[in-house]
């Protein structure tokens, strides 16, 4: 049986974009989840007024139950080794000398089994947004349009992000404050007896979080692999995740295809149902600005109703992202 994967974010942007405030943020609401935090290169975490700046090799603990680590670009696969299974989730703050494309490369060439990628969070400052935009644009699967607060109006610039790449999902935010259901999957708290300081605590600021869609889909019949492909080489605009399981039913491939997709990257894998498993569809569709409506009717038009006669090549389209 395969591992889990521990999803690893990547948080890029220009220097005082609000990447250490967002990934505070992160900390601070992440409650019952266990965030990593890698720090490429430079930076500060302000939880406990503790700073990591600069020294590269440390792992602190945090007292939330997180993971506060620095490291330089060499050493990440192998740090990204030692934290799956201490922690839930991985964010990399790829800052300073650390170009983003690299970090991702280094995220989705890892050979740990455990590690997988969770897509670019790119941030901008809404004040001051870079020269050259549209080249950092080309890998992000989010864009935080942060510090919205300092700006008359951000809607031009959200109209540029769009014009640049259209239908990457883009958030607008003040102090860095991202829902963070829309970057992974946060555990549910448990409580036994008296309310803990977590449970009280309460941020600074009032949340400001923009709304974002969460769309479910479940089908007892199955799906046809090429009207999916389709699907998902044409996502709706605004869509950031998918995850689920996709059931074909196609002859000779009759097994449980877990999907997951994160902004252009996309994944299967393929595993055998359990004996009292029900072999149905179910899809979770994360994203900005969703039209809920048209998303489940695109869905609806992927169902089979003869899996039997549908040409087993054509789940080659699937095989090839195994």
């Amino acid at each position: 049986m395969r591992p889990v994967k521990t999803p690893v974010i990547v948080v890029a942007g220009f220097l005082g974009s609000g990447k250490t405030t967002l990934l505070n943020h992160l900390l601070a609401t992440a409650r019952g989840t266990r965030v990593g935090v890698v720090v490429n290169d430079f930076g500060s975490i302000g939880i406990d007024a503790m700073s990591v700046a600069g020294q590269v090799g440390s792992t602190l603990s945090l007292s939330n139950g997180c993971l506060c680590c620095a490291v330089d670009v060499s050493g990440l696969d192998e740090l990204l080794g030692k934290l799956v299974g201490q922690v839930d989730v991985i964010v990399i703050e790829a800052s300073g000398l650390a170009e983003p494309q690299a970090m991702v490369r280094l995220v989705l060439g890892s050979e740990h089994p455990g590690v997988g990628y969770g897509g670019l969070v790119l941030l901008v400052d809404a004040a001051e947004p870079p020269a050259d935009l549209a080249r950092h644009l080309r890998v992000a699967d989010l864009v935080v349009v942060n510090k919205v607060d300092r700006v008359p109006d951000a809607s031009g610039l959200l109209a540029e992000v769009d014009r640049l790449k259209p239908g990457v999902p883009v958030v607008a935010a003040t102090h860095g404050r991202v829902d963070p259901a829309l970057l992974f999957d946060p555990r549910p708290r448990q409580r036994y007896g008296q309310l803990s300081f977590d449970d009280l605590a309460e941020d600074d600021e009032p949340h400001a979080h923009q709304a974002y869609e969460s769309v479910s889909f479940t089908s007892a019949q199955p799906l046809n692999p090429t009207r999916l492909m389709a699907f998902l080489d044409d996502r709706p605009a605004g869509l950031y995740r998918i995850k689920g399981f996709a059931h074909f039913d196609v002859p000779g491939h009759r097994q449980k295809f877990t999907l997951h997709t994160v902004g252009a990257y996309l994944r299967f894998k393929r595993s055998a149902w359990a004996a009292d498993e029900p072999r149905l569809t179910q899809l979770v569709l994360i994203g900005v600005g969703l039209d809920a409506e048209a998303v489940t009717k695109a869905l609806e038009h992927c169902v089979e109703p003869d899996p039997a006669s549908v040409d087993p090549q054509s789940m080659l389209e699937v095989l090839r992202y195994l």
